[in-house]
């Protein structure tokens, strides 16, 4: 594999840290110049971009808050069945964000955007008609694959949109996109519920026809770079697959099974096992499944390492408060849900202005200070949550406030960071931070259930724990902000590193 050049012709994006020598191999990748896109359909694209980013987020939120009202249909199956309507989807999405993201860069963003958004759309249809179980979780499946294509080719298709001192405002919004579908998940998923569960799959077909037709007329046709062949990687591809896959199982399916199971400690030796064959035959291959040469740009490997995690605190944390919503303080369901909503709320504010904010403070003070507020929410927890509830609004509030500040403030920076990377690797860059994401709420979510022991109602003691896991995750993904460093291009062309936002100095 050729090395790409240190800034793609005409795609206005930074170089990256470790620049590479200049590729003279071929031509100018076919993705337009940021500038090359106007005002107003720059926005279009976004929106475009986002309404697929809503329905992926949405349908996996919503699903569960549908749960028992799908069990109440197939009363026949057991619990452990109708749990692979939830799970299906989860793990089919996290194995296949990298190999997704590749194919969308080999193929082309724009045909793997229609392609994914059709096929989530023809899936929502099988999922609300399904006659039976089976039939349901196969149309899971189906709609976990089309997910795994939207959600990295989204972002990839808006970041080059938008020229970079707007790169944050942009995957601000596509944040705030995300933190909408997460907060009006469980309230669209019990209304729709309370009608027909099968509601929450029929209402996604018109919303896909829409964007499936902007997408056609609005997105640009993108394609690998004219003159070079990339090769196939099968058997890396499955590698990846098989292992993240097995990573993932584990993790979904632990406090089902047991944490120390057979069957959980089985999936995740064949995870590690599989993932290090998967990291040899990268190593080796002339033009693997997942690229090397991406971690060698070191703001990229911080937001990776970042986003793991900020997710495994977000994960733990999210969790951590339900527990003590309906356990320790006895609220409903929708008590909690209600509860909570400041967090997305905070998130959605704090996203929308996040590029004004970046640009004031700089890339790496505003993912510092998006981390450190992060886990400075927990830690409120920690030092003043009491075990009645009477004082939710000073005991409780306050922090889910300040996780919403970090969250807003440290998402679109470590985001942003797939806009580093040559065009041709942006829908494989936004996989792998995507995985990041997904495998770190897995993983914060597991980690809680291992501290508290299991239980389905712990204590107070056993959540401050978890407190306690989730702040220091956070503090280790605002470390890994402080560690971002670009190098920027002067007026002459001259490369230098800046510790700052490349967005004021480009």
């Amino acid at each position: 594999m050729t090395t790409p050049s240190s800034k793609a012709q005409g795609s206005g994006v930074p170089a990256p840290d470790t620049a590479p020598a200049p590729d003279t191999s071929g031509t100018a990748d076919t993705a337009p110049a940021p500038d090359a896109v106007p005002g107003r359909r720059r926005w279009l694209i976004l929106a475009v971009a986002s309404a697929a980013q809503f329905l992926a987020v949405l349908d996996m939120i919503a699903v569960n808050i549908a749960f028992p009202a799908i069990g109440a249909d197939f009363r026949s199956a057991s619990t452990a069945e109708l749990s692979w309507v939830l799970n299906a989807y989860t793990i089919v999405l996290a194995a296949l964000l990298v190999p997704a993201g590749r194919l969308a860069d080999a193929i082309g963003g724009r045909r793997s955007f229609l392609t994914g958004i059709a096929l989530f759309g023809l899936a929502s249809l099988a999922c609300g008609a399904a006659p039976g179980l089976g039939t349901l979780i196969v149309a899971r499946v189906v709609q976990g694959v089309a997910a795994a294509v939207l959600v990295p080719t989204s972002l990839s298709l808006a970041l080059p949109a938008f020229p970079p001192r707007e790169r944050a405002t942009a995957v601000g919004v596509w944040t705030a996109v995300s933190a909408v579908a997460a907060s009006s998940g469980p309230v669209a998923g019990g209304l729709l519920a309370a009608s027909d569960w099968r509601w929450i799959f029929l209402i996604n077909p018109p919303v896909v026809l829409l964007a499936w037709v902007a997408g056609l007329r609005l997105l640009p046709r993108t394609g690998p770079v004219r003159g070079e062949r990339r090769r196939l990687d099968p058997l890396g591809t499955l590698l990846v697959l098989l292992g993240t896959g097995a990573l993932t199982t584990a993790c979904v399916e632990a406090a089902d099974w047991g944490y120390g199971a057979p069957a959980t400690l089985g999936f995740l030796a064949a995870g590690l096992v599989v993932g290090a064959l998967a990291v040899a035959h990268v190593r080796r291959h002339p033009d693997p499944v997942v690229d090397p040469a991406l971690f060698r740009t070191r703001a990229f490997t911080a937001a990776a390492l970042g986003l793991l995690s900020y997710f495994l605190a977000y994960g733990s944390a999210l969790l951590a408060a339900t527990l003590l919503f309906t356990g320790v303080w006895g609220w409903s369901p929708a008590g909690a849900g209600l509860a909570v909503t400041p967090w997305p709320l905070t998130v959605l504010v704090v996203s929308m202005l996040s590029g004004r904010i970046v640009r004031a403070l700089g890339e790496r003070t505003a993912a510092l200070v998006g981390g450190l507020c992060f886990a400075a929410g927990p830690l409120w927890w920690l030092l003043l949550a009491g075990g009645d509830g009477a004082h939710y609004a000073v005991e409780f509030m306050p922090g889910l406030a300040l996780t919403g500040l970090g969250a807003g403030l440290y998402q679109p920076v470590m985001f942003a960071a797939a806009g580093l990377l040559p065009a041709r690797q942006l829908s494989l860059g936004s996989g792998v931070l995507m995985m990041s994401r997904q495998g770190g709420s897995a993983l914060g979510v597991a980690a809680l259930v291992v501290i508290t022991g299991g239980a389905a109602r712990p204590g107070l003691d056993a959540l401050r724990a978890g407190w306690v896991f989730a702040a220091a995750t956070a503090a280790l993904a605002a470390v890994a902000g402080a560690a971002l460093r670009t190098r920027v291009r002067t007026d002459d062309g001259e490369r230098r590193g800046s510790g700052t936002d490349p967005i004021r100095h480009h």
